[in-house]
């Protein structure tokens, strides 16, 4: 069964990450928490799911994961701001390995400057950053670009989740 990193930091959407984590392990799959600090403890904003990291992204390699999820929320606009979990997602898409993206995840590939000819969709206030790093977006439920799968909300799970696990 495949290891998943799931990139995350406080004020995930809590959903975006319970759900396909949920239906991940459900299908025998292992995850593997990653963030800025190792045993941090972070928080969705809905403030109903608490999270505890379980590496510090600094101390892994793509080489250690199968795919990775990026839920959205404000947490990849926080992590953005720092090299390594940047470094580590632009690593990732060169790597060919699947990421699965939802709502607000774009805006890590989008600092990674990985999207030029890519296309993806993602939450409706990030369409115009899309764009700009290069990307087509379309508006719907699941877009699937090789290695990338991406949704734009909540509402798509079901679909995200469905070409997510078809990935793995």
């Amino acid at each position: 069964m495949a290891k998943i990193a799931v990139i995350i930091d406080d004020l995930y959407e809590d959903s975006e990450y319970s759900e396909p984590s949920s239906a991940f392990k459900k299908e025998g799959h292992q995850i593997i928490h990653i963030g800025l600090m190792k045993n941090k403890k972070v928080t969705g904003k809905r403030n109903k799911i608490t999270v505890r990291i379980d590496e510090k992204i600094s101390d892994v390699a793509v080489d250690d994961f199968d795919a990775l999820l990026i839920p959205g929320g404000f947490s990849p606009d926080k992590l953005r701001a720092y090299e390594e979990p940047v470094e580590f997602v632009r690593s990732f898409v060169k790597s060919g390995k699947p990421i699965f993206m939802i709502c607000h995840g774009p805006q890590l590939l989008i600092s990674a400057i990985v999207l030029e000819g890519r296309t993806i969709t993602g939450w409706k206030s990030i369409k115009q950053d899309i764009i700009n790093a290069g990307a087509e977006y379309q508006d719907q439920e699941v877009v699937i670009d090789d290695n990338l799968v991406s949704s734009r909300s909540p509402a798509d799970m079901p679909a995200f989740i469905r070409e997510c696990l078809a990935k793995l």
